[in-house]
């Protein structure tokens, strides 16, 4: 398992024992509690991560998206849905060119 697998299973589990903590005093708690506010810290997240690589700003990236892991796990939980699920996603796009996986999808 690679460090950053080690990081973010930790993280996940640090997200799941604070789903029913006060809001008040965890902001993880506010954050699955809250799904349009999660929603828009990550959208801000992302931002911040694009901008931030425009910029050439490698220390920035690499700060920025751990903010943007962190949200998105934050979100994740809020909608129940875990690492596995998305997982599974990935995996039946493996193998596919983006452009073909792209053009598979309703609305496409």
């Amino acid at each position: 398992m690679s460090r950053f697998d080690d990081v973010v299973q930790r993280l996940v589990a640090v997200i799941a024992a604070r789903r029913y903590a006060d809001p008040a005093a965890s902001w993880s708690a506010r954050l699955i509690a809250d799904r349009p506010l999660a929603a828009k810290k990550l959208a801000e997240e992302a931002v911040e991560t694009a901008l931030a690589a425009v910029q050439g700003d490698r220390t920035a990236v690499i700060a920025e998206s751990a903010d943007l892991v962190y949200h998105w796990l934050a979100l994740l939980a809020g909608a129940g849905i875990t690492l596995d699920e998305v997982a599974e996603a990935l995996e039946a796009r493996e193998g596919r060119s983006g452009v073909a996986e792209k053009a598979g999808r309703s609305g496409g």
